[in-house]
């Protein structure tokens, strides 16, 4: 378990942590809860799904991340929090994760942050959790980092098929992770996002995905490639 050095009411931890229950006092209710995330990350996410329209596993990262011991979950208790209440811990884990070693580029996107919300009813899941997703997100962006959203009923499909609903999660969560290579189609919809991907990544754009990258470019009004 990690506590932040400049913010003491923010823990992190680990599935080592989970598992043991080495977790602070008031959180140790939410243990149970906490290892439904870290099974449905090594059973779901770390493993491929026949609709998830290419190969590979649902997220090519978790596993390493897990391996890394770089997969933190953050606990955030409270009776039905409101939006601002999500979004406000959502920037304080923020910060912390910007700081939070590694920060070396290449293992650094191997780190990640899932904020729970165990108190947030499931009904409720969609208006807050992709709420505070879509505001947060090109502020995040800019940092040259992302923040998805995971609850039960997420209705944003895959890149792949849009058939398939990849982001369902057995409890309510925000991830915060680096921006990496692959996250181009994540970005398109939005002028400020596409930017910020193409002055990271523009001139490593994957082929697969540089059609749809060079499309939303163009659509707008941003120089493809970049200079």
């Amino acid at each position: 378990m990690r506590v932040s050095p400049t913010d003491p009411a923010l823990h992190l931890l680990d599935s080592d942590d989970v598992a043991r229950g080495a977790i602070p006092g008031p959180l140790r209710a939410y243990r149970a809860r906490a290892q439904e995330v870290v099974d449905w990350a090594r059973v779901y996410l770390c493993r491929s799904h026949p609709l998830l329209g290419r190969e590979g596993p649902v997220c090519p990262y978790t596993e390493p991340s897990m391996e890394r011991a770089l997969f933190w979950l953050a606990i955030h208790p409270g009776a039905d929090p409101t939006p601002e209440q999500v979004a406000d811990a959502a920037v304080r884990y923020r910060d912390w994760f910007l700081e939070l070693e590694p920060t070396a580029e290449r293992e650094a996107q191997y780190k990640a942050i899932l904020i729970l919300f165990p108190d947030l009813p499931a009904g409720r899941a969609p208006a807050v959790v992709d709420a505070v997703q879509a505001t947060l997100k090109p502020a995040f962006v800019a940092e040259g980092l992302m923040i998805g959203q995971f609850h039960a009923g997420c209705g944003e499909p895959a890149l792949w098929n849009e058939a398939f609903r990849p982001l369902r999660s057995p409890v309510p969560l925000l991830v915060i992770r680096h921006m990496v290579r692959t996250d181009a189609k994540f970005l398109t919809r939005d002028a400020a996002t596409l930017a910020a991907y193409l002055e990271r990544f523009g001139d490593a754009v994957p082929p697969r995905l540089e059609p749809a990258v060079r499309e939303a470019a163009l659509a707008h009004g941003l120089e493809y490639p970049p200079a």
